[in-house]
């Protein structure tokens, strides 16, 4: 007996329409991301990404699935006295944004959490339930996830101008350059 229908897509289908909306997300934000554009820019029927997703949240979720934790950016730094712990935060973060697939990632969450509420509280559980969880074990004060807050609000700044806004000043700007202006006050945040 021969099936009817459209045949199913290959794994090597599914991740390059991951990488798609990535990219969709991150250019468009959640609202003006299409099922219909992510198909048409992997070159597949609107139907497939339905059969790998189910849903446009759905979609989003998997491709926000971090290809890094943040362990990896802000994990070991502990033992580090404050002033290199605040320089290698810096500096294994913009390493980390200069990886396409982990910006991508970044600057899609970050755009859909303006405009949609589900993207927005995804955002807000991943930075507390990672980010803040980390940076806040990094200083004693009593403040701690206020400190944690202030130093993610930081970095998500850095990377909306450089890669988003694409200030030139930044955009434009070495990994050395940032980490001399930023780290001070990322150590000053964690005092």
């Amino acid at each position: 007996m021969s099936r009817t229908g459209r045949r199913p897509g290959t794994p090597e289908t599914r991740k390059a329409i991951l990488l798609a909306a990535r990219r969709a997300f991150g250019e468009r934000g959640y609202e003006a991301a299409t099922f219909r554009s992510i198909a048409e820019d992997v070159g597949v029927d609107p139907a497939l990404v339905v059969h790998y997703f189910g849903s446009k949240q759905e979609l989003f979720a998997a491709a926000l699935d971090w290809p890094i934790r943040p362990a990896d950016i802000f994990g070991g730094l502990e033992t580090s006295n404050i002033a290199e712990m605040a320089e290698m935060i810096v500096r294994r973060y913009l390493s980390m944004l200069d990886q396409p697939q982990v910006r991508d990632a970044i600057i899609a969450m970050v755009r859909s959490a303006v405009s949609n509420e589900q993207a927005a509280r995804m955002l807000r559980e991943f930075v507390t339930g990672e980010i803040l969880t980390l940076l806040g074990q990094m200083t004693n004060a009593a403040d701690a996830q206020l400190r944690a807050s202030v130093v993610a609000s930081q970095l998500v700044g850095i990377a909306m101008l450089r890669h988003v806004v694409r200030l030139h000043a930044l955009a434009e700007a070495t990994t050395d350059e940032i980490a001399a202006l930023v780290a001070p006050a990322i150590a000053g945040y964690l005092q």
